[in-house]
């Protein structure tokens, strides 16, 4: 085999390589590593937490995340919760996204294995589960993004349970935001 032949293939395989290595999805931190910074605010703060379990192609779990970041809701929930989100359920060779290590793990964990996406689990500063997604703990009822006026009376429910200092104001806005943006 002539050099420039070798210096061909080996180029080729670099090539390949760097293709295949751009080509992964990205590596997030662990689902321990989240928590642990998660409950290290928390204390800080003397906040609860509130982690959902999501997925990049779930809509409902899109629908949620605008909830949070709405400019109308976020300072309310800030006050009572350090948020944060794991990424789960995500599809085998998928280059734009990843797994949350241990993120499936600790959802399960958390009462939600094979509940559905986004799964919202409100934990104290400890990270001690308070109140979870699952309308009355049944597995069949995430309740997910709180569209239906049954999942905007769980999703008050898990607030008065997990966040009590919210005044009646804060929960009206947020009561009135997820009726405004569910469906009937």
């Amino acid at each position: 085999m002539s050099r420039n032949h070798q210096s061909l293939l080996l180029a080729a395989a670099l090539l390949a390589t760097a293709t295949l290595a751009s080509a992964q999805a990205p590596v997030l931190p662990s689902a321990n590593t989240v928590l642990g910074h998660a409950e290290a605010r928390a204390a800080d703060d003397h906040k609860n937490i509130l982690l959902t379990f999501s997925a990049s192609w779930c809509g409902p779990c899109k629908m949620f995340d605008r909830f949070l970041e709405d400019p109308a809701i976020h300072p309310i929930m800030d006050k009572a919760f350090v948020m944060d989100r794991l990424d789960v359920g995500e599809h085998p060779g998928d280059t734009n996204h990843a797994d949350s290590p241990g993120g499936e793990v600790l959802m399960a964990e958390l009462g939600g294995k094979n509940v559905g996406y986004p799964f919202i689990v409100m934990l104290d500063a400890p990270g001690k589960p308070i109140i979870n997604s699952l309308r009355d703990g049944k597995a069949d009822g995430n309740v997910g993004y709180p569209a239906l006026p049954v999942e905007v009376d769980w999703f008050m429910q898990m607030l008065q349970k997990a966040a009590p200092s919210l005044t009646a104001q804060d929960r009206n806005i947020i009561h009135s935001w997820l009726t405004a943006h569910g469906h009937s």
